[in-house]
């Protein structure tokens, strides 16, 4: 029988890691790989996520075998925020805070982190100083944020106040941009929040959210009650049945207890486990011993790893150089797009004009950077979105280790006194990056 295991994790930005582990090993040690990998100390907030076998997110215990947890299937994990900071001002490195601004704007695109029009503009503003750096007018055309995906319906309106917002932040460096990201997007009222699906005593369809706070429900997207963690006294479940003990109110003399219908036992349990770690990652100092013998009534799970008091004493020791590292291209769109979705036609020609190829190293890394024009001429007028399209995939193709990070196009209109029509050319350079 095989010894090892071959793992594959999905770091934010469809960024793959494959890697060999001993079939015995625990998930911390797994856990501690991908972590090394991304050269993150901090890691106590996040965790590495699987899906079983109805399709639901499972968060890997670090203190059981991972073949334990994942009996069939093949090893597949997605590296995740577990545990949102409600200040991430008290992040000491800015690697750390860079993988929860990843996440963040996951959650938005997603549809998991909620946003005004307002707050996508902000947001999406700094996500484009921290990639593009600052505007530059020969450099930016009037869409040079089109292909950024902010939200999940993205308007023209949404593109122009946030290259109207960009404008302004000359002089402020990619740290200080996801800086100002995170002080905004922890303000919003779904940050951190994870969700479960679940019904109330009456069978009206419910979400329970699991926070740093407490234990939040919401019926149509509403927050109608909150617990905060001081205010439960115990939390179990039983079968596809969740239960919370409530602490008595002022005017009370007895404890309550509420029950929550989930899908099935697995569900239960999850959310069960969930809210035990959450309340032990944010509100103990030390996280408690699991029960021992044999005669243990009910499960005998703890939260095994740090509690946020205990991350952030080990993150005031951190004494190492800010880690250089690359800031990942966020999700584009990467095909042309029309008002009604759909793909542009054009018949054209292109012709291609020799690159040049400059290689510099800044900061003891090796940059390679490929600049490359390329002429597409047309009968009718060229579209520009098209062509752009044209040239990423001519240059993916080129060049598949490598990644395009700027693209400029300039257009420029013929006319003749044998064409009617003249010819349009769409003058494209792009820049990539080696990997």
């Amino acid at each position: 029988r095989k010894k090892d295991m071959t793992y594959s994790t999905y770091v934010y930005r469809s960024e793959t890691s494959s890697k060999r582990a001993t079939k015995f090993a625990k998930g911390q040690t797994l856990l501690d790989m991908v972590c090394g990998h991304l050269n993150l100390l901090e890691r106590d907030y996040f965790g590495l996520t699987f899906q079983d076998t109805d399709n639901s997110k499972n968060w890997l215990d670090p203190s059981k075998e991972i073949k334990k947890q994942i009996r069939v299937g093949s090893w597949n994990f997605g590296f995740s925020v577990k545990f949102y900071p409600p200040d991430p001002s008290v992040l000491i490195e800015d690697i750390t805070r860079y993988y929860l601004c990843l996440q963040l704007r996951d959650d938005i695109l997603s549809g998991r982190l909620p946003c005004s029009f307002v707050t996508h503009a902000l947001l999406g503003s700094y996500t484009v100083q921290a990639e593009l750096g600052d505007y530059e007018p020969e450099e930016h055309g009037p869409d040079y944020v089109s292909d950024f995906r902010f939200a999940p319906n993205q308007t023209r309106e949404l593109e122009e106040r946030v290259m109207e917002l960009h404008r302004n932040y000359r002089g402020m460096s990619p740290a200080e941009a996801e800086v100002n990201f995170l002080e905004n997007a922890k303000k919003l009222s779904m940050y951190g929040v994870d969700l479960h699906h679940a019904k109330d005593s009456e069978g009206i369809d419910i979400m329970l959210g699991v926070s740093a706070n407490g234990l939040l429900i919401y019926r149509d997207r509403l927050r109608i009650n909150r617990f905060a963690w001081p205010k439960i006294l115990k939390i179990s479940y039983k079968r596809s049945n969740f239960y919370i003990k409530i602490r008595p109110g002022e005017y009370e003399q007895f404890e309550s207890t509420i029950g929550f219908k989930l899908p099935n036992h697995r569900a239960s349990k999850r959310l069960w486990k969930v809210c035990i770690e959450h309340h032990t990652f944010f509100r103990l100092v030390s996280p408690e011993p699991p029960p021992k013998g044999f005669l243990v009534i009910g499960s005998k799970f703890r939260y095994s790893g740090r509690t946020q008091a205990q991350t952030r004493q080990a993150s005031a020791l951190i004494d190492r150089p800010a880690p250089q590292f690359n800031r990942s291209v966020s999700k584009r769109y990467m095909l042309p797009r029309s008002i009604d979705g759909g793909l542009f036609k054009t018949k054209q020609k292109k012709k291609n004009k020799p690159y040049c190829m400059l290689q510099t190293v800044k900061g003891g890394y090796s940059e390679t950077r490929i600049e490359k024009r390329i002429i597409i001429t047309g009968d009718d007028d060229v579209d520009q979105e098209q062509a752009l399209a044209i040239a990423i995939q001519e240059a993916k193709q080129q060049h598949p280790d490598m990644q395009v990070t700027k693209a400029i196009v300039v257009r420029e209109t013929e006319s003749s006194t044998e064409d009617r029509h003249g010819a349009s050319e769409v003058q494209m350079s792009y820049r990539l990056l080696d990997l």
